[in-house]
């Protein structure tokens, strides 16, 4: 038996140097938690931002219940109510404490889901929102869609097309989706297309007739009909949905056709361009692949905007068109001195806009490594 040497177990040995593949492994494994790490992180610093957002969001909707002209304790007790019954209310709603205990008390409330009682309906104003925020979102989502479809090919095909007639055109649409306002359209609206000719339903989501036949599952009633499989009230609804959807979708397309216009005449200024047309690249290509490509990073942060500002701003079209929605829910509270109802409206709506640009900053993130 061949014994081995103790210098060879004790010696120089005793350094281990990896091989080639385990130094190859290592760098694997350390490269992976990095980017595990760095992906953490990332998403903690988007959280943490999401979280100051949405405190910013709470601080100034308090601040608002307390700086309008509105005692909230008078409308809920009456201007005739005697001052012990004032004190007891006021007491009761917690509007006797310091202005930052009541503060801190209000972003739990909102954290636990408590955003008050409406005046208006005597329902919480959770619950209210819940109902109602469904039919503004199924209309808005809709009107984008109208403006992506039809806006982005129009500011497209006013870029390539310079100067010429259907540019001058796709311009004059743009600038009356700036200049029109949206009530006087919506009751033209109405006026030709549903009392004229008859193309469309009327005001409200639904007829009358319907109302309640489909039990509530997502609150969208083109989905709710669709998993119900009536048919028949899902064209009804569509019916209803058109003209409304089509308005807000107008004003979508005036913004997103002239913010596409704009960055593609941007595009198609570039040597790039202009290379890929001398070496004979066909002329849909250049415009598709070489120009419209770069600019699809900057036209998520339009659409984002643009589809916030239709969850937002519908309140004139919801009111012309008597649709359930938040921004109908909104005008009601204002009238009604309805302070619960109308900080609690404004927050989902903050919130909404909120999420739909950090969602924004992610798709930008996603398509653009330079943003990573």
């Amino acid at each position: 038996m061949r014994a081995c040497p103790l210098s060879h177990l004790l010696g120089d040995d005793l350094a281990f140097e990896p091989s080639p593949a385990e130094t190859a492994a290592h760098m694997r494994i350390s490269a992976a938690t990095g980017r595990i790490l760095g992906r953490l992180g990332g998403a903690m610093r988007f959280a943490a931002v999401v979280a100051f957002t949405f405190l910013g969001l709470l601080a100034i909707t308090f601040f608002i219940g307390r700086v309008v002209p509105i005692d909230p304790v008078l409308a809920v007790v009456g201007d005739r109510a005697t001052k012990e019954v004032y004190d007891a209310a006021r007491q009761a709603m917690g509007l006797d404490r310091p202005l930052v205990v009541q503060f801190f008390a209000y972003v739990w409330d909102v954290l636990t889901g408590d955003l008050g009682q409406s005046i208006s309906t005597g329902r919480p104003v959770a619950e209210d929102l819940a109902r109602v925020f469904p039919a503004t979102l199924e209309m808005a989502t809709i009107g984008i869609l109208i403006g992506v479809l039809l806006g982005v090919p129009m500011g497209v095909t006013a870029a390539t097309r310079q100067g010429s007639l259907s540019d001058q055109i796709i311009r004059v649409l743009g600038l009356l989706g700036y200049s029109m306002p949206a009530f006087w359209l919506g009751l033209v609206g109405l006026a030709v297309f549903y009392a004229g000719l008859g193309w469309v339903a009327g005001p409200g989501r639904i007829d009358f007739f319907y109302d309640g036949m489909v039990d509530p599952v997502t609150g969208l009633y083109l989905v709710d009909s669709l998993i119900a499989g009536q048919t028949e009230i899902f064209w009804n609804a569509v019916s209803h949905l058109l003209l409304p959807s089509f308005i807000l979708g107008f004003f979508s397309l005036a913004y997103i056709a002239r913010m596409t216009r704009s960055f593609m005449l941007d595009q198609l200024s570039q040597e790039y361009v202009t290379t890929a047309r001398v070496k004979g690249v066909p002329e849909w290509k250049v415009v598709w692949r070489h120009a419209f490509f770069p600019i699809r990073i900057q036209l998520i942060t339009v659409i984002g905007l643009s589809y916030a500002s239709l969850l937002e701003g519908s309140v004139m079209i919801e009111t012309v068109f008597s649709w359930p929605g938040i921004g109908n829910y909104l005008t009601t509270a204002l009238l009604n001195a309805d302070m619960n109802a109308v900080l609690g409206a404004t927050l989902v709506i903050g919130a909404v806009f909120i999420f739909i640009n950090k969602i924004s900053d992610v798709l930008y993130r996603i398509l653009d490594p330079r943003a990573r």
